[in-house]
C-alpha cells in the first residue's frame, strides 16, 4: 500500500518552497543596494550623483578623513568652546589630546578623544568639561541642496548621553582646488552643534542613467524567468523526495516541454498559411482557356 499526500499537504509544500526561494532570490538584491558608512547616492534626473567621502582621491588618499602626521582630526576654536572631529573614522592623538575635566564617554582622561568621532570642551566654571557628541554607527549622510546637488552633503553624527542627547552636523563643501578646515563654530539648542569645512570628497561622481536599466519590458521578463525557474524547482524537489521520481522524469510536465517545440512550430506554420494559403489557393482556382 502506497502513501499518497493529500492535496493541502502538496499545496502548502508547494508555498512554503516558492516562499524559500523568493527571499533567496531577494536577498541579494537587498544586500547590494546597501549603503556603507559616508556613503551617498542622489538621483536626479537621468544622472545619480555617488558620493564616497572616505574613498582616496587624487592628492587625498585618505578621502576626507583629516590627517597630519600621525594624527588624524578636524579642530575648531570658537570663544570658550573647542570641537574635535573627524569624519567617517575614529580620531587619533599622538600629541596636544584634549585635556577635559570629565571625558568618559570618549576615552577616559588618559585616552581622551579616541573613542568617539565628535568631541566638545565648554569651559565651566574655569575647567574645560568636555562632551561626546558623535560616535561611528550614528552617522547619516545628506545632500545639502536637492535644487543643486553640486553644493555637497551634510555629514551628522550624535550621541545619546545620560545628560543630552547631542549631535553635529558637518557641511562638506564640494571644492575641487583644495582642502579649507572648518572656520566656525555654531551651537544650535541645548547640545547641537553646526559646522562646515571644503573638501574635493564633497564633490559628487555623476553618473549618466538615461537610457540605461532593463525598462519595464526587461523587469517583467526577469519576473516571469524567476517564478518559472521557482516552478521547475520546487516541482523537482517534490517528485523527488515526495514521489520517489529518479532521471529525467523529475521535470514536472515533462511530456509537454518535450512537445513545445513541435506546437511551435506547427504554430508557426499555420500561421504562415493562414496569411499565404489564401491568395496562393485563388490564383490556382484558375487554368488557362485556349480560344
Amino acid at each position: 500500500m502506497s502513501f499518497q499526500p493529500s492535496t493541502f499537504a502538496m499545496s502548502m509544500l508547494h508555498q512554503r518552497i516558492i516562499i524559500i526561494i523568493f527571499f533567496t532570490l531577494l536577498l541579494p538584491v537587498t544586500s547590494a543596494t546597501a549603503s556603507g558608512p559616508c556613503r551617498f547616492s542622489f538621483p536626479d534626473g537621468d544622472r545619480l550623483y555617488n558620493y564616497t567621502l572616505s574613498s582616496p582621491i587624487r592628492n587625498f588618499p585618505h578621502g576626507i578623513l583629516s590627517e597630519d602626521g600621525a594624527c588624524r582630526f578636524y579642530k575648531v576654536a570658537v570663544n570658550e568652546t573647542t570641537l574635535w572631529f573627524q569624519l567617517c573614522d575614529g580620531m587619533v592623538f599622538n600629541h596636544d589630546p584634549p585635556v577635559c575635566a570629565d571625558c568618559w564617554d570618549c576615552g577616559g582622561p588618559n585616552q581622551c578623544g579616541t573613542q568617539c568621532n565628535a568631541l566638545v570642551a565648554n569651559k565651566v566654571g574655569g575647567y574645560h568639561v568636555c562632551t561626546a557628541i558623535g560616535r561611528g554607527p550614528k552617522i547619516d549622510v545628506n545632500i545639502i541642496d536637492k535644487k543643486n546637488p553640486h553644493t555637497g552633503v551634510i555629514v551628522k553624527m550624535s550621541n545619546n548621553g545620560p545628560k543630552f542627547n547631542c549631535s553635529l552636523a558637518v557641511s562638506v563643501i564640494c571644492n575641487s582646488n583644495g582642502v579649507q578646515g572648518p572656520q566656525a563654530l555654531e551651537r544650535l539648542g541645548a547640545c547641537d552643534y553646526v559646522t562646515e569645512l571644503k573638501h574635493p570628497s564633497g564633490c559628487a561622481v555623476i553618473i549618466n542613467v538615461h537610457g540605461g536599466g532593463l525598462g519595464w519590458f526587461g523587469t517583467l521578463m526577469i519576473i516571469v524567468l524567476c517564478l518559472f525557474a521557482a516552478y521547475l524547482l520546487a516541482g523537482i524537489v517534490y517528485r523527488f523526495f515526495f514521489l520517489g521520481i529518479r532521471g529525467v522524469d523529475i521535470i514536472p510536465n515533462l511530456d509537454f516541454w518535450v512537445s513545445l517545440p513541435r506546437r511551435l512550430q506547427s504554430l508557426c506554420s499555420s500561421l504562415v498559411r493562414r496569411f499565404k494559403g489564401p491568395s496562393e489557393s485563388y490564383r490556382s482556382s484558375y487554368s488557362p482557356v485556349n480560344f
